[in-house]
């Protein structure tokens, strides 16, 4: 590693515990051993079994942690040193966990893309050691002057480290010849042993003895948008539809959709999210609902893809031109939004693909091409793709159609379904493409079981659906958001959406509008990234029966929906989103994964949770500490009280502090217990803002 230096340039990060950088010790030899003299494991950030770099974004406060000890008392410390991809150099002192069980842990929030490198070097403290004995046995009296005359041939081996400034060598042999005074007593011994200036020193360039060096280890940092982002969904075909006299409907298009485009991002919204824009096939295209029989009016579902007008790389006549949807790519970034495009690796039994290449799908023994199904649903109209008769044909075909969408100016993927394909297919996929165009994200819609979905991740996808959808009380919550923030950070990112043309689950069906606002709140604050389904802030929950998806579901038919009268009545919930998403661009330590802690309350329904991201690690310099206290029952009024670790947010037990609602603009004094009422029906959520003390 090359040595450290200091510029004038901004540092590429930001850090709880930067320290001067110093050369890299060279790493000593174990000899026939495989551990250090200052034994390191279980370093982190990592993936299991070490077979993929972990990863986090631009701005992320990733959690660097170490375990490491040595035998006896004898104190050690942990130092990180930080590579960024450029070259620049950098130390930071950990500090430990006090957990019981050897954890050091420093927060840095790298500011660059790219890969970066890290290692641990762990050191006999020989200052602090010294310092601990000397503080019991000097003011017990115990081998004075041995503690005396230790701490100054100490002392005075740091001041001959001409790499320290004067100043601070000046003060070291002084604090010594004082030790060694004859005429000073053990008042004036403690004081040095006490002295904090004398800390800090040693804090900064501490005395170090017995230096184990860990292995270098990398740190994929990818663009913020890989983890942050509120995500809005619609269909281009309905926004602008329109039913003529005769009843025939006209579809919408790419230039009527640009006019949704406003309310969207008048919303808030960073992402603009659109299901498969392709030819849809006429072949066993679906009706309303599902059913296997389509009317003149019934445009099928858009993961139908392909027909005799083209296949992936070609978009569906009615909404326009490829010059069209350029355009309202164009239109989408000039309003504040990103488009992200539905990637859906299947075929209409009419796709080119299935003519041109029939060894891409199943034959069965009767000769016919095996549709999908996810029991006990079936999707005559899609074959799925089988990617092991012609492994390199597919991989060029997928890259190809990949790189077109990527012309055209998309860089985010929405991939569906990606748990039914190879996952070597998709490390290869994302590796290629991240070589030739850094920056692009794929989000993984793989509600799966854990192994595949995290493999997913592993694997290279930037962001994955994940079981959020499902988790809704108390209990679920804490265990899911927890696991998300703290198990798995290291390489998944999830993007927590509370509802999809497919789901609609019984607590939205059944919660009305209180559902929907505690599930959008809590999306929203507990996650860095989540999304919303168009209709969800006109509260659509009308289920088909028996299915946990919409009656009429959009999937197969053009929705009208009246934006504005809904507002205009106050029957919608686009200004909740609207206020939820602000909150989180003014706040942030709302865009942050890994930094949720749980509090108590004493009512089974009442969500605690915070967010703190200490001052350090914010562009500004001051720490952003937010509280969320949600009632998760739709259907009551609650009132309990709430019992909170103020130490989170560095404020000490007992110590009064204001905190203002963010929703409701009531400002009130917290302690560690709280009293609160949250009514479902009034407003189900306190979303407090922990106010800088004076």
């Amino acid at each position: 590693m090359a040595s450290s230096t200091r510029t004038t340039a901004p540092a590429p990060f930001r850090s709880t515990a930067e320290i001067p950088g110093r050369p890299a010790a060279p790493a000593p030899s174990a000899g026939d051993t495989a551990t250090g003299r200052i034994p390191l494991q279980r370093p982190a950030p990592a993936v299991p079994e070490d077979r993929f770099r972990p990863s986090a974004f631009v701005g992320e406060a990733v959690p660097f942690r170490v375990t490491a000890f040595r035998e006896g008392h004898d104190l050690i410390g942990v130092h990180l040193r930080l590579v960024s991809p450029t070259g620049d150099e950098s130390l930071h002192r950990l500090s430990p966990l006090n957990d019981g069980f050897d954890r050091w842990s420093v927060l840095v929030a790298p500011l660059a893309e790219g890969v970066w490198r890290f290692r641990f070097e762990g050191f006999g403290d020989d200052y602090r050691t010294w310092q601990h004995a000397a503080a019991i046995k000097i003011a017990a009296g115990v081998d004075v002057e041995l503690m005396r005359e230790s701490g100054a041939l100490l002392l005075q081996r740091a001041a001959t480290d001409k790499s320290r400034p004067a100043s601070e060598r000046k003060a070291l042999d002084k604090a010594a010849a004082r030790l060694r005074d004859a005429s000073a007593d053990a008042v004036d011994a403690l004081e040095i042993v006490r002295d904090s200036e004398i800390a800090r020193i040693f804090a900064d360039r501490p005395l170090q003895s017995l230096v184990t060096v860990g292995e270098e280890r990398e740190l994929l940092v990818e663009r913020e948008r890989a983890g942050v982002g509120a995500w809005y969904e619609f269909f281009p075909r309905s926004e602008g539809a329109r039913r003529q006299d005769d009843g025939t409907i006209v579809s919408g298009t790419f230039i009527t959709a640009r006019e949704r485009l406003a309310g969207v991002s008048a919303m808030g919204f960073d992402v603009l999210y659109l299901p498969p824009i392709h030819p849809i096939g006429h072949a066993h295209r679906k009706g309303p609902n599902n059913t296997l029989t389509a009317g003149p009016n019934d445009p099928g579902s858009p993961w139908a893809i392909g027909s005799a007008d083209g296949g992936h790389d070609t978009v569906h006549p009615d909404l326009g031109t490829l010059e069209d949807f350029r355009g309202f790519v164009v239109a989408a970034a000039d309003a504040g939004l990103e488009v992200a495009l539905d990637l859906a690796l299947q075929a209409a039994p009419d796709h080119p693909w299935v003519a041109e290449h029939p060894e891409w799908f199943t034959t069965l023994p009767d000769g016919s091409i095996a549709y999908a199904e996810n029991p006990p649903k079936k999707y005559q109209d899609i074959y799925p793709i089988n990617f092991d008769n012609d492994p390199v044909g597919i991989r060029a075909e997928v890259l190809r159609v990949v790189r077109h969408w990527i012309a055209q100016g998309v860089r985010i993927f929405r991939v569906d379904n990606p748990h039914t394909k190879p996952l070597q297919f998709w490390e290869w996929l994302i590796a290629t493409v991240a070589d030739e165009t850094p920056g692009v994200v794929f989000l993984a819609e793989a509600f799966t079981r854990p192994a595949p979905m995290q493999g997913l991740a592993m694997a290279g996808f930037q962001q994955s659906y994940s079981y959020f959808t499902w988790r809704n009380t108390k209990e679920e919550l804490e265990e899911f958001l927890g696991s998300v923030a703290h198990d798995t950070a290291d390489f998944m990112r999830p993007n927590l959406f509370v509802n999809t043309p497919d789901i609609l689950t019984e607590y939205l069906q059944y919660g009305g509008r209180p559902a929907y606002k505690v599930r959008s709140a809590i999306a929203a604050t507990a996650g860095a990234s989540y999304g919303v389904y168009a209709g969800y802030e006109l509260v659509e929950n009308v289920a088909r029966p028996g299915s946990e998806e919409n009656i009429d579901n959009e999937k197969y038919e053009y929705k009208f929906r009246d934006w504005s009268g809904a507002e205009e009545r106050g029957e919608s919930l686009a200004p909740f989103l609207t206020r939820l998403n602000e909150i989180r661009r003014a706040h942030p330590a709302l865009r942050q994964l890994r930094n949720i802690d749980f509090h108590w309350s004493d009512d089974d329904s009442i969500l605690v949770f915070s967010k703190h991201l200490p001052a350090a690690l914010t562009a500004d310099g001051r720490a952003d500490t937010i509280l969320v206290v949600v009632n998760v029952d739709p259907h009551s009024a609650r009132e309990t009280t709430v019992h909170l670790d103020t130490t989170v947010w560095d404020v000490a037990p007992g110590d009064a502090y204001e905190v203002e609602d963010l929703l409701s603009g009531a400002t009130w004094t917290w302690h560690d217990h709280n009293y609160v009422r949250l009514d479902a029906f009034v407003e189900p959520v306190h979303i407090l803002h922990v106010k800088e003390r004076r």
